[in-house]
């Protein structure tokens, strides 16, 4: 399947208020379409890379890269700006989220009622993480993308360093997402587990955690609520946006038969269908 129809069926699957915060591609591949028509796929003669003066938007050499090239990176720079500000956004809320939500267990742990309903919200904060991540592998995927096929167009070296930009930006490094992936995580297992208290992760385990383990996690985590039976009802928002992420990410990796420096970090073991069927299982729940 296209990256973009896959991009497309997810974003309609999505969480409505996040549905404008996802890469515009297919309007940055129209827009492409009407700078380099396709005649014959034949690339026009190579340009110079940008670099990092121009990549600011400044005039270089002046006349070695065209306007359009300028052009076309400041929208990417655009979008790029639009998921900095997104995650930056959610990041700062979910850390204030996570402390009352820590609060509250401690509040709650003398009440059974109480509990459960604390612990059907870290439930739900923990699938909008994990949606988080996963927002950022796609959007990451996207600029990929298009700016393989803006260089195959053009003939335009713009991919390496605007990639190499992007890998230092916020809505890439997701490290605070993940370790608060971690503490939910422990939590859960700590308070609401029907097997005996486990020892939370020591502080250098979470940060040693990074993006290459992020799908792992989620495809993992999305089991906790099997674990949890006195949570039987818990409704949430992003199970199934979070699913449908997932299986985006599964489709694009099983699409591609290279691995290079722009792919993402290969899934952690193998996705059989015990994993699924853990899916499924907090799928119903959710109902």
């Amino acid at each position: 399947m296209k990256f973009w129809k896959s991009l497309s069926n997810l974003i309609e699957e999505t969480v409505p208020d996040w549905r404008d915060e996802f890469l515009s591609y297919k309007d940055l591949k129209k827009q492409l379409k009407l700078i380099y028509p396709k005649d014959g796929d034949k690339p026009l003669n190579k340009r110079p890379r940008l670099d990092d003066d121009q990549m600011d938007g400044g005039d270089g050499d002046g006349g070695e890269v065209e306007k359009e090239v300028i052009d076309f990176v400041r929208v990417l720079e655009d979008e790029m700006e639009k998921f900095n500000a997104f995650i930056v956004e959610k990041e700062e809320d979910s850390v204030i989220k996570w402390k009352e939500l820590q609060d509250g267990v401690e509040k709650a742990k003398d009440s059974n009622e109480e509990l459960m309903r604390v612990g059907r919200e870290i439930v739900d904060f923990h699938g909008e993480m994990v949606l988080l991540e996963n927002y950022s592998a796609l959007n990451y995927t996207g600029l990929v993308k298009i700016l393989k096929k803006y260089d195959k167009r053009s003939g335009a070296l713009v991919r390496m360093p605007f990639i190499q930009r992007v890998m230092q930006q916020p809505f890439y490094t997701t490290h605070v997402l993940t370790k608060l992936i971690k503490e939910c995580e422990a939590m859960l297992d700590r308070v609401f587990s029907r097997n005996e208290p486990s020892v939370a992760p020591h502080a250098t385990e979470v940060e040693s955690l990074d993006n290459k383990t992020s799908n792992a996690i989620a495809e993992r985590s999305l089991g906790v609520a099997n674990e949890l039976p006195e949570i039987e009802y818990t409704e949430s928002m992003y199970v199934k946006p979070t699913l449908s992420a997932l299986r985006v990410l599964k489709e694009i990796r099983s699409g591609s038969s290279t691995v290079n420096v722009y792919s993402l970090p290969p899934l952690q073991g193998n996705t059989q269908d015990g994993d699924w069927k853990k899916v499924t299982v907090l799928e119903q729940t959710a109902k």
